[in-house]
């Protein structure tokens, strides 16, 4: 016992509290062979670190307790009954006591490699031969930073509001890789001003597209920065930045038949790292992602319902189970679901925004939705959507979104940034006969902190 708290006061200090990371991380940094000392020093070394996909960087760290208490499924009795305490109360929305692991620790463990990258890069003066691989080293570890802050931020802050941002709580800015340094919680304002430096930045370093989905790129950072405006309802900005990543690429998938497309009634119909694939990032695969995993929950009845017959995605994305429907329509190629950056989700970015920018412009809007769906429906079914009403375009393209990205981490952004507009969408959940409510505005929506990292650091717990 007495070691186990000696440990979680070192977890709490580097905010990481992740066991395998800890370990990892020490383990490559400090391991020492007959040949070489690797600790990571050099560009390369710095590269290595930031390519490290499969452990830290890419796959299994981003949030799902966010998507875990969005409404895109449901469970029934029997499965309700096979998780975890900690689980049953994410899924009523119900406060817990919850502790590693979880989507605070698995986040934060890329920002601190890329806080490590970030010090290590400066002290090496690049020559003419590797200035291309400094410039790669500092925008990616820049871009890293940036992205898994705002997955932190729409998981366990209040939506951004102009008129509290700068007093309501947002996460820890870690800005640094010594542990020693404390840990507070920074503002909503500071923390959005921080991810959009920090990803502006990354743009002047960046190629156009990296040479592998895991790497980040110009598309990708403007991906990004389209992401962010959007959430803070900046919709001029929005639309900026989703424009310059589709000018760099803008490719889709036909559902109608495509070389990345493995046959819409294959077990997982979409390739990995396809044509739509501009970043790649997988959910975390710990904590409340066992809600959605497809053999235990089914997709919401309504949602599924809300698909036409001629769309092709209804086949895509899902398979019958007992009456009910299951996701498989990840980009990951299989069970895991990918969060990263696609084109897909740009388009749709850049359709909201040109319809609500200070200059609305509705048939670029429409082009762009049209577009999309052009490659969704079935050949000579789809019926191009026209409308003069703003309105109506907003709520289409809404609806376009929750039927397009499921599963991708944007949910759970997407009620809070809608409700604050006066959507007043309410979730609600049936277990055992009992109504459970989210109602908008609850305080609910910014989503508890883990109970170790509160208890043993003082920083403040969000309020329910």
């Amino acid at each position: 016992m007495r070691n186990q708290l000696c440990y979680y006061k070192l977890l709490a200090l580097c905010l990481l509290a992740i066991v395998g990371f800890t370990a990892s991380c020490k383990k490559f940094l400090d391991k020492k062979s007959s040949n070489a000392i690797t600790t990571p020093t050099g560009i390369a070394d710095l590269q290595a670190l930031l390519d490290d996909a499969t452990a830290i960087m890419n796959q299994g760290g981003t949030p799902a307790f966010s998507e875990a208490s969005a409404n895109d499924y449901i469970l029934m009795p029997g499965m309700y009954e096979r998780y975890p305490p900690w689980e049953q109360h994410a899924y009523k929305w119900q406060l817990y006591n919850y502790v590693y692991p979880n989507d605070w620790s698995y986040s934060y463990a890329p920002v601190y490699n890329a806080n490590y990258c970030l010090e290590m890069i400066e002290k090496i003066s690049p020559g003419l031969h590797d200035k291309t691989a400094w410039d790669n080293v500092k925008g990616s570890a820049l871009f890293f930073r940036s992205y898994y802050f705002l997955g932190l931020l729409w998981t366990f802050a209040k939506t951004f509001d102009e008129a509290t941002a700068a007093s309501d709580p947002g996460i820890v800015l870690r800005l640094s890789a010594d542990y020693n340094k404390p840990s507070y919680r920074n503002s909503v304002k500071d923390c959005y001003q921080r991810i959009i430096k920090d990803a502006k930045e990354a743009v002047e370093y960046l190629p156009g597209l990296a040479s592998h989905p895991f790497r980040p790129s110009k598309a990708a950072a403007y991906g990004l920065l389209a992401r962010t405006y959007l959430s803070i309802r900046n919709y001029d900005s929005a639309y900026k930045y989703a424009d310059a990543c589709l000018v760099i690429k803008n490719d889709l998938i036909d559902l109608n038949g495509d070389e990345d497309l493995l046959g819409l009634n294959a077990s997982f119909p979409f390739k990995q790292f396809n044509k739509e694939t501009i970043f790649y990032t997988e959910m975390c695969a710990t904590g409340t992602y066992g809600l959605m995993i497809a053999s235990r929950s089914y997709i919401d009845t309504l949602l599924y319902k809300s698909y036409d017959t001629n769309d092709l995605r209804k086949q895509a994305y899902f398979r019958s189970s007992n009456g009910y429907n299951v996701y498989k329509g990840s980009y990951s190629q299989g069970g895991r679901l990918f969060t990263g950056l696609a084109t897909d989700e740009l388009y749709l970015i850049r359709a909201e925004a040109a319809a609500r920018k200070t200059e609305p412009d509705l048939p670029s809007a429409l082009q762009d939705l049209n577009t999309l769906l052009s490659h969704r429906y079935s050949k000579g079914s789809f019926m191009p959507v026209t409308t003069n009403k703003p309105d109506m375009l907003i709520k289409l393209i809404h609806d376009e979104r929750r039927k397009e990205l499921l599963y991708r981490g944007v949910r759970w952004s997407d009620i809070k940034r809608c409700n604050k507009e006066g959507a007043n969408i309410t979730l609600s959940r049936m277990v055992n006969g009992e109504t459970f409510q989210l109602l908008p505005g609850d305080p609910y929506y910014a989503l508890p902190l883990p109970f170790d990292i509160v208890s043993i650091t003082g920083i403040l717990q969000n309020p329910f």
